[in-house]
């Protein structure tokens, strides 16, 4: 069964989208000198809370996550409509999934078409269950490469 789960956050002038099953906790929204914990603090309910900073510091913040877990929009603008002006860059993250920068389409396995933008995480270890796009489970299998 897939969980499709998409929780949003504003703080009135942006929204965060996130979409747990995307996430591979890379924690640096939260943790250490990367983190911006007093927007981004799993031990609270809600984790996310938006008006914890200013917004250009949310979206620097934002922009930051490996899996495109994390997302915005600006409130005055339709979801999904920013896309990123940079070149498409695909990078290997050590020990975990394929990172792919820029704008994509994405057709998984059931022909379903995913337009992606920002950065995108997609499974090396072949362990996901929510392929083709990791879920972090390369990190309970000890993946190498």
């Amino acid at each position: 069964m897939e969980r499709d789960i998409t929780k949003k956050y504003t703080n009135g002038e942006i929204t965060i989208v996130w979409k747990p099953s995307t996430c591979i906790h890379s924690t640096l929204c939260w943790k250490g000198s990367t983190g911006l914990p007093e927007v981004f603090n799993p031990q609270l309910k809600p984790w996310i809370m938006p008006e914890g900073a200013n917004t250009d510091k949310v979206i620097e913040h934002v922009k930051k996550c490996p899996s495109g877990a994390l997302s915005f929009y600006y409130n005055n603008e339709v979801e999904g409509s920013t896309q990123v002006s940079a070149e498409t860059k695909i990078e290997a993250a050590v020990n975990g999934p394929l990172l792919v920068y820029g704008n994509v389409l994405i057709k998984d396995s059931k022909g379903t078409e995913i337009r992606k933008n920002n950065v995108t995480a997609l499974c090396r270890c072949g362990k996901s269950d929510n392929k083709p796009f990791c879920d972090g489970s390369h990190v309970k299998h000890n993946f190498e490469g």
